[in-house]
């Protein structure tokens, strides 16, 4: 069965930020770059913020709070969570490129082929 992997995310309530080490190939520039869009998320509006790697190599970035949690909010999360995607394509692009190439062994120069428009 195909499985979703989480390759970083953030945790305001423990203030903690966790990178899946299985993707240690990554530059660390671009682990640097994980981290403050992580971090930098749950500062500004709270919960959890998850960086996943979907089982055809596309990226989600998902956003989550407890149920306590009064200060989370929902419709700034979603607004950032568009921003990212936004001014981050670039870098989720590649980061999904990386994961097809490297984790599913897809064929390179099929998905260069691809991407010709």
């Amino acid at each position: 069965m195909e499985e979703r992997i989480v390759l970083c995310g953030a945790n305001a309530y423990e203030q903690k930020y966790y990178f899946n080490d299985k993707f240690n190939g990554i530059p660390d520039s671009i682990k640097e770059e994980l981290r403050i869009i992580c971090v930098l998320f749950t500062e500004e509006v709270g919960g959890v913020f998850t960086i996943v790697f979907e089982p055809d190599g596309s990226i989600s970035l998902e956003t989550d709070a407890e149920e306590y949690d009064a200060y989370y909010d929902e419709i700034s999360s979603g607004l950032l969570v568009s921003e990212i995607r936004r001014k981050r394509q670039d870098l989720l692009e590649s980061l999904s490129m990386y994961y097809r190439i490297f984790v599913l062994h897809e064929d390179v120069a099929d998905l260069l082929e691809g991407e010709e428009v």
